[in-house]
């Protein structure tokens, strides 16, 4: 039985569901239950919505699209596709130059209730195509898919080819 609140029309799955979560934005979702009825979510968020990203871009523009799809893994566990996909300017790290960098990531995300249950859900998977979260009543699906594309940038990020061809000067050694 689905129970609205607050004259909203927007379903709440317990009995007693606080109603301050009853009002979720599109993006803050109750993880079990949005798995269990299988829903979806997909959106498109500018760069600059998500502070972390933007700290690390050279200008926090640009696009990220992202979608989940709730459902059950194979073995039963609470799961979330992910997809996320997208462009964030970044300073080549070869020749200073800012650059666009385009990623296109997909993950599956099995729900455990706390950090035991994961550790244990992720011993019994034993899949490191998998990764095993701590799933909660207000889950920010924006935050996932800000990690996800954090996760996505390398670590020194460079054009395929320089502008200039690749060539850096080397430092000057002093003695």
């Amino acid at each position: 039985m689905i129970t609205w609140l607050c004259g909203q029309k927007q379903p709440c799955y317990y009995i007693g569901f606080p109603e301050k979560l009853a009002t979720m934005s599109n993006t803050i979702v109750d993880a079990f239950a949005f798995c269990r009825l299988g829903e979806q979510r997909a959106g498109v968020t500018p760069v600059a919505g998500f502070a972390r990203l933007a700290a690390e871009a050279a200008k926090p523009e640009g696009e990220i699209r992202w979608s989940f799809q709730g459902g059950r893994h194979p073995r039963g566990y609470p799961q979330l596709n992910m997809a996320v996909e997208g462009e964030v300017g970044l300073v080549c790290q070869r020749c200073l130059l800012p650059f666009s960098y385009g990623f296109d990531a997909q993950s599956v995300l099995v729900l455990a209730s706390d950090e035991a249950d994961a550790d244990a859900t992720e011993e019994a998977l034993d899949d490191e195509s998998v990764d095993v979260i701590v799933g909660s009543a207000a889950l920010d699906l924006l935050q996932l898919v800000e990690d996800e594309v954090l996760l996505s940038i390398p670590l020194s990020p460079r054009h395929p080819q320089c502008p200039d061809g690749g060539s850096v000067p080397a430092p000057e050694l002093t003695i």
